[in-house]
């Protein structure tokens, strides 16, 4: 079974975990499959946005417990490789240029919330079942809940939502600032390709760069961020796309 499904159409490269039998439980082949898709889709020149989505009617259920304790027995060099592989593939969201979306639906827990949170937009159907449920088997996340859901959140709700284990639903998650936006689960399908296709439409580069920009800012100083942000309008509205916007803007106005 191929377990990472590739699908690109109209400036739309999608992404799916297919593991169903296991709710997409991670393992170790998983996470690297995972990275190389992110890795070649996000690279590729006609694909404007990417969607990381499960298969079965789940997003993924975390950490597939068989190759945790077959791994375990075989000491920590062998266990190492799991959450490594996963968490390159969760660093690769943010290496591509173009957005990556989390289409999230049934389960999301341990590291499928972890998955959740490493993603540029998260999109959930109101009655997702999401936690991270790692304090319920007495253990500590390994996917990244520890160092991005306090950033994402704050302490206060981080370390709640980790000592506590409880589950959100899609609204919750929107609530929390975990997630855009969240769809009755009647419509989530129509509701994701809509939202994919008209992010796939935008200007290519402005999108590119808006990302960039953003995730500089997470990184580096105000005035570091809002001098990097003025070169990039600057040479963006300079340039053919940024001419067309200007031409598009008259027209149309602010709407």
């Amino acid at each position: 079974m191929t377990l990472v499904l590739r699908h690109v159409a109209d400036g739309i490269g999608t992404i799916t975990l297919n593991r169903p039998e296991q709710m997409n439980a991670l393992t170790v082949a998983l996470g690297g499959e995972l990275e190389r898709a992110i890795l070649e889709l996000g690279g590729d020149p006609g694909v404007n946005v990417v969607v990381i989505r499960g298969a079965g009617g789940n997003f993924c259920a975390g950490g597939d417990f068989n190759e945790v304790e077959l791994l375990r027995a075989n000491g920590p060099d062998a266990l190492r490789p799991l959450f490594v592989s996963f968490r390159r593939a969760c660093d690769a969201i943010a290496r591509v240029e173009v957005p990556v979306v989390a289409a999230v639906q049934g389960v999301a827990a341990a590291g499928g919330f972890e998955l959740m949170q490493a993603s540029d937009i998260v999109l959930v159907s109101d009655d997702a079942k999401i936690a991270d449920n790692h304090i319920r088997f007495g253990m500590i996340p390994g996917g990244g809940s520890t160092q991005r859901l306090s950033r994402l959140v704050g302490r206060q709700e981080a370390l709640g939502l980790l000592l506590s284990g409880d589950r959100m639903s899609g609204a919750d998650a929107v609530r929390r600032g975990l997630a855009y936006r969240s769809f009755p689960a009647t419509e989530f399908e129509a509701a994701i390709h809509r939202f994919a296709t008209d992010l796939a439409s935008r200007n290519r580069q402005a999108v590119i760069s808006i990302k960039r920009l953003v995730y500089t800012s997470l990184e580096a100083s105000l005035p570091i961020g809002l001098a990097d942000e003025i070169d990039c309008v600057v040479e963006h509205i300079c340039g053919r796309a940024g001419q067309n916007g200007v031409t598009a803007f008259r027209q149309r106005g602010a709407d």
